[in-house]
């Protein structure tokens, strides 16, 4: 259920360059949009992560590629990504060991929490070099991603092995 870090190197370093620039420009594509919650110290993760779903249809918003926000976090940061989360079809938290140590994940999820019913929330969980997977603690009592394979996305519910198809989201 876990994508591994040599999986989402890979996909950065082959990207399509097909991401939607605005939501309503993912709208007009009928792509699936997502805020994705990550640390910043895992850049190359989530070029990797935006790229494989890219290739499943969905648009992730990522607030370090928005031109338009300040270069220094401030309270205009906040108010444009509580707005980016809530327009946002889906909250995607992407579970890495760098998650732990942001000031930010913990905040934004609490924030998706408040304005996103339970299944619009999913977490990635990710196995780093070593196999130790990520994504535990307060990240169960959401629903889980798997891209572990190669057809359709699928999400489990907290604790099941069976998933559906993340395309009927």
């Amino acid at each position: 259920m876990a994508i591994s870090y040599s999986t989402l190197r890979a996909a950065a370093s082959n990207p399509t360059g097909r991401v939607a620039r605005s939501i309503q420009e993912a709208a007009r594509r009928s792509l699936k949009t997502a805020f994705l919650c990550h640390s910043h110290a895992d850049k190359e993760l989530v070029r990797g992560f935006v790229e494989y779903v890219s290739k499943k249809g969905w648009d992730v918003y990522i607030d370090w590629m928005d031109e338009q926000l300040p270069s220094a976090p401030s309270r205009v940061t906040a108010e444009k990504i509580r707005l980016k989360i809530r327009s946002s079809d889906i909250f995607i938290f992407l579970a890495t060991h760098n998650y732990v140590s942001s000031r930010w994940c913990p905040w934004e999820i609490g924030y998706g929490d408040a304005v996103k019913f339970g299944n619009d929330i999913l977490v990635v969980q990710t196995i780093d070099d070593r196999g130790n997977f990520h994504g535990n603690e307060y990240l169960q009592l959401y629903r889980k991603l798997d891209t572990s394979s190669q057809g359709p996305l699928a999400v489990f519910e907290p604790g099941a092995t069976l998933g559906k198809f993340a395309t009927s989201l």
